[in-house]
């Protein structure tokens, strides 16, 4: 008898796993389109310069403007998944990002090409600050951080395939047309990731830590016990009740005793992401590979395999998170990530270049990077604040992601050719080393709490290691 039982406990974990990480998958589908099209304009870029005769301020204008839709998104997601609920604002960014990714696709000028990445920058800043909040209020706490990463594999999927439809495009048709029209293929392609993603999300059910929060917890119990099972449901809707008794969330609350903390980890980390130089090395990666001495076809391809190494080291990372937890991994990625930025930085100093010695450290960096910031920072942003204020802090945390990414992309073309690569390797080195000092005097360890426990965290008004 106790055997049978047994055997139908784990039938049902069986079952409530495979439900839930088909829903985070298609949940992390954000992130590919997050990926795709962060990373599509660096095969573009160097195309569009020639054809509008963009400046270098321009240059990084054509890459940073969707940034600044991702900001809005990022700012707005908050307010709005709070009252419409996740699934209603996700389909939203959805539509957004075929209309962007249609537009860029299509403009006669510069200026529609800006209008467009910004509306699709919308898009993109909504899922990435939902999609990871929606899979941590799915998820049990002991795959969370696994099955929140599935976002971040996701991203670096959507920039490794973009990779490989950029070179393809490119392969289609001489130098000419790819000033005329490549770059045009390369925005258009976009739509079709954004189509899957709006038809599966029509699959997914809300969020029952929502649902619950608008007084629905009949309609999340459903949900909970596809997840949980029977008994770990009920006890979930209580305390998922219980965390909501207290004040209602408000921005001001973030800024009180404990949550002031939370706020500064996520905030923290968020910039730190950014400001260590990673989407400079994803947005310009033909770019920096040509200052070596490689010619345009040889620059697109080491790109690709930017792009693979940090799709295998997303893929390791989602299988430590949960076993080595949060914390390690952010202390041994950016302390690698120092080394290889400061190694990468005497290379230029010393001409060093032309042999494999800058492809091999930024592969590391890449790794590095992958193993720990890439998916650490989303994860920790998406569990470490209280459920009555997750939406409005994670909001907050993501804008502030795309702030640094906006600063570091419109900055990286002039400080390239302003104050040299060597100089502007160093001072993301020196970004990684107190990422490693932040991390280690800071952030706390999440793995396999609750979002309910992790309200405890900052009781003290300071994270426990």
């Amino acid at each position: 008898m106790m055997s049978s039982n047994i055997q139908q406990v784990s039938d049902q974990q069986q079952i409530s796993m495979k439900f839930v990480t088909l829903v985070s998958i298609v949940a992390a589908l954000g992130g590919l389109l997050f990926g795709f099209d962060t990373a599509v304009v660096s095969g573009a870029v160097g195309f569009m310069q020639i054809r509008f005769d963009l400046s270098e301020f321009e240059v990084g204008w054509a890459v940073s403007s969707l940034i600044i839709g991702c900001v809005v998104g990022a700012l707005s997601t908050g307010v709005l998944s709070e009252k419409f609920g996740r699934k209603k604002i996700l389909i939203t960014a959805a539509i957004l990002f075929i209309i962007g990714s249609v537009g860029s696709a299509i403009p006669s000028t510069f200026s529609g090409f800006i209008v467009a990445r910004m509306i699709g920058g919308i898009g993109i800043g909504i899922t990435s600050t939902l999609c990871p909040l929606y899979n941590a209020e799915i998820a049990p706490a002991k795959y969370r951080g696994r099955l929140v990463a599935l976002n971040q594999l996701a991203t670096v999927t959507g920039i490794s395939l973009v990779y490989f439809v950029n070179l393809w495009i490119a392969s289609l048709g001489d130098d000419a047309w790819d000033v005329s029209s490549a770059w045009r293929w390369m925005f258009g392609a976009g739509v079709v990731p954004g189509v899957l993603f709006l038809v599966l999300l029509f699959l997914v059910p809300e969020s029952p830590r929502w649902l619950i929060k608008q007084g629905r917890a009949a309609e999340s119990l459903p949900i909970l016990l596809r997840i949980h099972g029977e008994e770990l449901a009920k006890q979930e809707v209580l305390d998922i009740k219980e965390s909501f008794k207290q004040e209602k969330g408000s921005f001001r609350q973030l800024f009180g005793p404990g949550l002031r903390m939370a706020l500064i980890v996520g905030v923290g980390l968020a910039i730190l992401q950014q400001i260590t130089g990673i989407n400079a090395v994803m947005y310009y990666a033909p770019e920096i590979f040509k200052e070596t001495g490689a010619g345009t076809n040889a620059a697109l391809i080491q790109t690709i395999l930017v792009g693979l190494i940090n799709l295998l080291f997303t893929i390791l990372a989602i299988w430590l998170i949960d076993k080595v937890g949060r914390k390690a991994l952010l202390l041994v990625g950016s302390a690698a990530m120092t080394i290889c930025l400061a190694v990468i930085g005497i290379a230029f100093q010393t001409g060093h270049t032309s042999g494999p010695l800058v492809l091999i450290f930024i592969l590391i960096y890449v790794a590095a990077f992958a193993v720990s910031l890439g998916p650490v920072v989303w994860v920790v942003i998406s569990e470490i604040f209280p459920n009555r204020v997750r939406g409005i802090a994670t909001s907050i945390s993501s804008m502030a992601l795309w702030a640094a990414d906006y600063v570091v992309s419109q900055a990286f073309p002039p400080m390239l050719s302003s104050a040299g690569p060597a100089m502007t390797f160093w001072i993301f080195g020196i970004m990684s080393l107190i990422t490693v000092v932040f991390s280690w005097r800071v952030v706390p360890e999440t793995k396999e709490k609750s979002l309910e426990d992790l309200e405890s965290l900052w009781a003290a008004n300071k994270p426990q290691a």
